[in-house]
């Protein structure tokens, strides 16, 4: 079985949480981040870690941390890039650091239908939305990747259409793809203890 590189996709400026790093954000008393870490590292073999700030404090969790080659927070293509870059093993699967509830099968979903379906690249889909961070792909991708960025795309959507891609149902862990963008979403979940 084909062994997989996970990247946590932390590289954001964080805008719409006031520019303040979002996985380092503390959700219950610990940072967003380390709540990702517990559900996602079991699911691959090597963890990585995408951020362009706060490099120190994120390499304290104790992955190596990856900054992108593309200058100027180019978005999640930018940190899948040097994800497939970085990684060690064959399959690459991403995820945000502001998901503290990512399903804990997601990588075997993810695998599972990459494999039958004989595609590229699988993502994660609740009802008729993809969550297009959250998906797993060949690490051969990488020249087509850096071809297409090199082009100025930096849309997820306009990539992922370039390949074949596999959408996997996940409606019975919907919940599981809450992200958490406001303080206000922040303050919403330490409610629900």
């Amino acid at each position: 079985m084909e062994r997989i590189t996970g990247v946590i996709l932390a590289g954001g400026q964080g805008r719409r949480m006031g520019g303040i790093d979002k996985g380092l954000r503390e959700l219950r008393g610990k940072p967003m981040i380390e709540w990702v870490i517990e559900r996602f590292a079991p699911q691959v073999d090597e963890l990585l870690i995408n951020a362009n700030q706060n490099l120190d404090v994120y390499a304290g969790f104790g992955h190596r941390v990856i900054a992108d080659e593309i200058g100027g927070y180019a978005g999640p293509l930018a940190g899948l890039h040097c994800g497939l870059g970085a990684a060690s093993h064959p399959l690459v699967a991403t995820v945000p650091c502001d998901s503290p509830f990512l399903p804990v099968d997601l990588v075997a979903r993810l695998r599972a239908a990459l494999r039958t379906r004989q595609a590229q690249l699988a993502v994660a889909r609740t009802g008729d939305q993809p969550h297009p961070v959250f998906c797993l792909c060949q690490r051969d991708l990488l020249p087509h990747l850096t071809r297409f960025l090199a082009g100025g795309g930096r849309k997820i959507d306009a990539w992922y259409a370039t390949l074949r891609v596999t959408e996997v149902a996940f409606d019975d862990e919907a919940e599981a793809f809450s992200n958490i963008n406001t303080p206000e979403e922040l303050a919403a979940l330490e409610k629900l203890r």
